[in-house]
């Protein structure tokens, strides 16, 4: 029973630290999806903002100004698709193919002036984002560690649980929420009502960027300590296969990600103890993505104005 207890408490944690940059990329994903702009170039900002987010907390010693670095880093290359894609009217997955190859390309390029290496230095235990409450529990306890590990753990977790709150309002009980989603269905009519769909559409991708930014930084500063080519591999087709799962709704995103999340920690537990092959416990993420794009694509509620460029009316 003890075990149980203490493999469950493991797998909640896991749970939640590895669902917690998923949700914040699937978030980015859902404002710019919304408003009618594909991203497929999550992958590069999260890319980005690890790599920005584990530098600067690196050389500044600041986990915080460093999180919010990593964010302002997919932010810009949230800004170079927005531009790409709505002010010149850019094929929207060519152009976030450009961006899953840009993003990594530059900063391995930069980590090889700085460090002379494709990987970062690892960050120490005051560089990355902290833990909260620790110590709070009593861990010799069998209860103890399980509440332990369900709680005490890091603050992008607890922030992106109140990130989720907040696009939800945002979406759905804000003027600006109902201009966006008007956006990514009937951009022409919104443009009679006098809404600048091009603004709208450039500062959701522009969020799009800069929460997936976070999303990456929470990658390598929690779970792997430091920057490597091979950081973010993935997780952003992953958050987008959230977004999907979810029919573009940050309610559904978020089920989507605990999912995905729960996927890794049933890895993490299983590749200590099971004695099964590494390589296929490492296959569960991806295995369940596509079952999950194979039984969820074709009912998902895509925006009518999805991927289609916004030309302004003369």
């Amino acid at each position: 029973m003890d075990n149980f207890v203490n493999s469950l408490g493991i797998i909640l944690f896991a749970t939640l630290v590895y669902a917690t940059p998923l949700l914040y990329a699937a978030m980015g994903s859902c404002f710019s999806e919304v408003s009618g702009v594909v991203n497929i170039g999550i992958e590069g900002m999260m890319t980005a903002g690890a790599f920005a987010g584990t530098v600067i907390a690196y050389f500044t010693g600041n986990p915080w100004i460093g999180f919010i670095c990593g964010g302002l880093a997919g932010a810009f290359f949230g800004m170079l698709h927005a531009v790409a894609t709505v002010n010149l009217g850019a094929d929207q997955t060519i152009a976030g193919t450009a961006i899953n190859m840009l993003g990594p390309g530059v900063v391995i390029m930069i980590a090889r002036v700085l460090f002379n290496s494709t990987d970062t230095v690892p960050l120490t235990a005051s560089q990355k984002i902290p833990k909260l409450f620790p110590g709070m529990f009593d861990t010799s306890t069998v209860f103890g560690r399980f509440m332990d590990n369900v709680f005490a753990t890091y603050a992008s977790t607890y922030i992106v649980f109140a990130v989720v709150i907040l696009v939800w309002f945002v979406f759905y009980k804000t003027r600006f929420g109902l201009r966006l989603r008007a956006c990514g269905e009937h951009p022409k009519a919104c443009e009679t009502l006098g809404i600048n769909v091009i603004a709208m559409r450039f500062w959701c991708v522009v969020i799009s960027g800069f929460l997936s930014g976070l999303g990456g930084a929470c990658v390598t500063m929690t779970i792997s300590t430091q920057f490597r080519p091979i950081s973010i591999v993935g997780q952003g087709f992953i958050a987008i296969a959230a977004v999907i799962f979810g029919k573009f709704k940050p309610q559904g995103a978020l089920i989507g990600c605990l999912l995905f999340g729960f996927c890794s920690g049933l890895k993490v537990v299983l590749g200590g103890s099971s004695g099964i092959d590494m390589q296929l416990i490492s296959m569960i993420p991806y295995v369940v993505t596509v079952i999950v794009l194979v039984l969820f694509v074709g009912k998902s509620s895509v925006p009518a104005a999805s991927g289609k460029p916004y030309i302004k009316s003369k």
